[in-house]
């Protein structure tokens, strides 16, 4: 079976190439300070309500160490979180949060390096009275994200692995990037004018 952590060594560039658009959340979803490190680590998802938290601060008390928080909200008038609950998930072993939405403390949360991927702070909280349950799909971003996925975040974004395809897309990945390594410039370049060449001729371009 492959291991979660070995997807830290993914680029999520290499990851999209591999998946498509379908499996990279939208731009909105940034990390909230830099530099970030490339985090990786199985979806523990939840789902709130706009203007509601109750759900994400129950679940830092229920994800498993290694865990990605995938929050579903779409809200943008109250924070989900904020420099406790990142507190207490960084001390759990949670890995990040990766939230459709908002939180706030931002400084705090910087300084304690917690890596938060979001779509920004605002300083009002939720309220905490929608229960809803744990670990059903959720839409983060524009992407289905099923409890399992393998979640990969870092600066230039959020990429989902289907949990069936954990072990094929990562195989997959280190022989793309081990042929990438191993081509020089020199030949990279050579391979790329043919290659846009060919396609401007197929198209009727003529210089």
């Amino acid at each position: 079976m492959a291991d979660v952590d070995a997807f830290t060594d993914i680029p999520t560039t290499t990851l999209a190439d591999l998946l498509g658009r379908e499996q990279v959340m939208d731009i909105g979803i940034r990390p909230l300070w830099e530099p970030v490190p490339r985090v990786a680590g199985p979806a523990f998802t939840v789902r709130c309500p706009p203007g509601d938290n109750l759900m994400l601060h129950a679940a830092i008390h229920r994800a498993g160490p290694g865990s990605v928080v995938v929050v579903e909200s779409g809200d943008l008038d109250y924070a989900l979180a904020g420099g406790n609950v990142c507190a207490v998930a960084r001390r759990r072993g949670i890995t990040a949060f990766v939230a459709d939405g908002l939180i706030r403390d931002l400084a705090e949360v910087r300084d304690m390096r917690f890596p938060v991927f979001a779509r920004g702070v605002i300083p009002i909280p939720g309220t905490k009275s929608a229960a809803r349950p744990l670990n059903e799909r959720v839409r983060c971003g524009g992407v289905a994200v099923d409890a399992g996925d393998t979640v990969v975040a870092d600066e230039e974004g959020v990429v989902v692995v289907p949990g069936a395809r954990r072990e094929e897309v990562l195989a997959t990945a280190r022989a793309k990037l081990a042929k990438e390594a191993a081509q020089s410039l020199d030949d990279w370049e050579s391979a790329h004018r043919t290659r846009i060449a060919t396609i401007l001729a197929d198209q009727g371009f003529v210089d």
